[in-house]
């Protein structure tokens, strides 16, 4: 998914081409809109934009201004000139920038949305890596890259724990990996969501998506790459001298890059990649846990078949947990009486509540370790005291047999399901935690910012894997949910209130009582007034 960003101080002119837009292409453009140069930027350091539609003339900072800072922060971003202005001095300037077009706002909005269409189709082909991957593979040293290799490799699994910082900076410096040990180390690991097929060079496929990942996070960041003994492509990398900036933003510019890498090979290569990395910068001895934790996290978070993009920031566990370790364990006690007794609507209750915590986007490693065998524990020893038999109850104790905590969970509903049954019960079904979730912060915060971005903040969701998640869940777009939702609420507001219309456009999330009027009228054939006449004569 492609994602657009529309500034214009002009607000009737950003509203109509945001609501065109929003309903061009829902399922491949995901549309923001600013009303200033000032809050584009803030949107450009919240989330990757690959297109921004833009006046040049704008109180404050202009649009040449804005694209200069939008090239520094997102290399890759196309920008589109759309100005009332023929001034020729300003085309001139706008010209000479790269990844960029130029329009009249005379040209009309057919006009406008080919363009954005033409510069949609030059991204994708820009993600045929082809050239790039014959040009590396022609140039690079087989020996050498293997030597490159095998040092990270030992990085990776504590095979230098007696180096010093200096013997690491020569061999490093050996092997012209441009990384210095001086300056903390950033982590990505990526992985297959499925293996190529059967025909496909593996070994080929893993080393190209390696290549392709350099390619693009080499714009800002000093970085080297390996195929770990898993299968898994590792790099470690560092933001160039140069280029310093905080954490934070690093971080957000390696996400977002990340999302074109999967798109680069999807489209290249025809794999999906998962992305796990670091939310901060590590000391060099830190890489060995650093590197287990991700694979744990990314074990535990991905599994699903669809690509995203997962940092770690969540904090280590505080010291002195003991409490927590109790709460575990009383609600086990409570589910093992439960069961005994019968009451297995109870018994599902608290198991839900402990599967539940396990599956939340948010939950700290440690702790779900914990929940899970305590969980395991209690279905196995029920088991053996009920002289029940399962053929995969064994695997209950051996977290690492499955694919992913997701498909863990599952297991552990099979056997709490098996044991339900036995005692002559049937299951209840499990409403979707994160749909719900999302379903009712929509319904009820309506007037606030409910961007596919913001949405996707407050789930710990990248925005591209939400937008995909909410469809297959529900069967409609999300835009698609939330505009509905909006039409409800106003419908109501409009027939058991005397609210002014402008007053019910701001409750249902609408600034420009317009923009509110044409979209009522579009779902419902009546204009906001109408509505409310109409259901005063019924």
């Amino acid at each position: 998914m492609y994602r657009l960003l529309i500034v214009d101080d002009e607000e009737i002119i950003t509203d109509s081409l945001y609501e065109t837009f929003a309903r061009h292409m829902p399922d491949k453009l995901d549309v923001c809109k600013a009303y200033s140069a000032a809050e584009a930027l803030t949107w450009m350091r919240r989330s990757r934009i690959d297109i921004v539609l833009t006046d040049i003339r704008m109180p404050g900072i202009s649009g040449l201004e804005l694209t200069e800072e939008i090239q520094t922060r997102w290399p890759h971003c196309r920008v589109i000139f759309l100005t009332g202005h023929s001034d020729f001095e300003y085309a001139y300037k706008a010209f000479q920038m790269t990844n960029v077009r130029y329009l009249l706002k005379t040209e009309g909005y057919d006009k406008v949305m080919t363009v954005v269409d033409q510069v949609m189709e030059e991204i994708r082909q820009s993600y045929s890596m082809n050239e790039v991957l014959e040009q590396s593979f022609e140039i690079t040293s087989r020996l050498a890259a293997l030597q490159q290799e095998e040092y990270v490799r030992k990085l990776l699994q504590k095979c230098t724990p007696t180096d010093s910082l200096h013997e690491i900076q020569a061999e490093l410096t050996r092997r012209n990996i441009g990384l210095q040990v001086e300056s903390p180390v950033y982590l990505v690991l990526g992985r297959f969501n499925k293996p190529p097929g059967e025909h496909a060079d593996l070994e080929h496929v893993q080393a190209s998506v390696r290549v392709i990942g350099s390619s693009f996070i080499r714009e800002h960041a000093v970085n080297t790459s390996v195929t770990d003994h898993y299968g898994d492509a590792v790099w470690l990398l560092q933001p160039k001298r140069e280029n310093a900036s905080p954490d934070d933003h690093f971080v957000t510019y390696v996400e977002g890059t990340l999302e074109l890498v999967q798109e680069a090979c999807q489209s290249s290569l025809g794999v999906s990649i998962a992305f796990t990395l670091s939310g901060q910068g590590y000391q060099w001895s830190q890489i060995p846990s650093q590197y287990e934790r991700l694979r744990l996290l990314q074990w535990m978070k991905i599994g699903d078949g669809v690509s995203m993009v997962l940092t770690d920031k969540t904090e280590e566990p505080a010291l002195g947990t003991s409490k927590e370790s109790v709460r575990i364990s009383n609600r086990i006690e409570l589910m093992s009486g439960y069961l005994e007794t019968g009451r297995f609507q109870s018994f599902y209750d608290v198991f839900e509540e402990l599967a539940n915590e396990l599956l939340q986007q948010d939950v700290i490693m440690e702790r779900a370790m914990e929940t899970y065998y305590h969980l395991a524990l209690m279905l196995y020893s029920t088991f053996n005291r009920w002289g029940h038999q399962i053929p995969d109850r064994r695997s209950l104790l051996h977290l690492g047999d499955y694919r992913s905590m997701k498909d863990a969970v599952y297991h552990l509903y099979r056997a709490a399901d098996e044991l339900v049954h036995f005692k002559q019960s049937n299951e209840e079904e499990r409403a979707n935690l994160v749909t719900q979730t999302i379903c009712s912060y929509i319904k009820n915060n309506l007037e606030k910012d409910l961007s596919l971005v913001r949405l996707a903040e407050l789930n710990h969701f990248n925005p591209s894997y939400l937008s995909r998640f909410f469809k297959q869940e529900t069967g409609i777009n999300l835009s698609e949910f939330i505009d509905d939702c909006r039409i409800r609420r106003a419908k109501e507001l409009l027939g058991n209130t005397d609210l002014m219309v402008r007053e019910v456009a701001l409750q249902v999330g609408y600034e420009a009582a317009h923009s509110f009027t044409r979209l009522f009228k579009k779902l419902t054939g009546m204009t906001p007034q109408e509505y409310r006449e109409s259901t005063l004569v019924s």
